[in-house]
């Protein structure tokens, strides 16, 4: 009724303290609920549904689960719950999903967004990502830049007339300097957290942008290294 795009269906996304019997029972309220889900969906114009794997950090049971929802309708796949208690175990999770998802249908990991993940999950082939970490570190007055994050609450930054990131074109880095910023933030006033959102969420906008040219010139791996080693 909002007029949503993308729509996900019901699910119980599960927590890495969930042990594999409640994680099962879990999983097995998602597919349930992924059914009902498509049913109220109907077929709307211009309009489409996800269904969410589930599973945890249990191999038969996200198996279970990626051959569930693919045997279903949607217009894409989201992975989410417990991805482990690790990077490493996130990305053995991944392992274990990606392959026997269907290749022409997007797919989406729930609440992914620091840097370093964002490059590890395109690797394994995910599409979209969802986080607050841009909002996140704006509330917390930190910028994310191409040198790494800048923490305006930093006195030394209340002198610097140079913009949060002199490689971004946003409206922030065209109409403030870090000095101002750090001024609205060691100041607690709230447009300082504004004016860190917005530049983080182009910031954001941007990487992803440059990922999707790398992965088109081939050059996605020079670009990780480039970045990360700031991150």
């Amino acid at each position: 009724m909002l007029g949503a795009d993308f729509i996900f269906a019901f699910d119980e996304c599960t927590s890495p303290l969930n042990d594999y019997e409640y994680t099962k029972k879990a999983l097995e309220r998602t597919h349930k609920w992924a059914i009902r889900s498509l049913k109220a969906f109907g077929n709307p114009k211009n309009q489409a549904m996800f269904g969410i794997i589930q599973g945890g950090a249990y191999k038969d049971l996200r198996k279970e689960s990626v051959e569930f929802i693919s045997s279903l309708p949607f217009f894409g796949f989201g992975i989410g719950g417990s991805l482990g208690k690790s990077k490493e175990e996130m990305k053995e999770v991944l392992s274990w999903v990606i392959p026997d998802l269907v290749e022409n249908k997007p797919r989406h990991l729930l609440g992914i967004g620091e840097i370093d993940d964002i490059f590890s999950a395109v690797e394994w082939g995910i599409d979209l990502m969802d986080c607050v970490v841009p909002t996140r570190w704006a509330r917390h007055g930190t910028a994310l830049t191409f040198s790494g994050r800048l923490n305006l609450e930093n006195r030394k930054n209340l002198s610097d007339k140079s913009p949060i990131d002199s490689k971004c074109n946003c409206f922030v880095c065209k109409n403030y300097s870090r000095a101002y910023i750090s001024h609205l933030v060691r100041s607690k006033e709230i447009n300082g957290i504004i004016l860190l959102t917005h530049h983080n969420l182009t910031w954001m906008f941007n990487l992803m942008k440059m990922i999707r040219q790398s992965i088109k010139t081939n050059s996605f791996l020079e670009l990780k290294k480039k970045i990360l080693r700031n991150y």
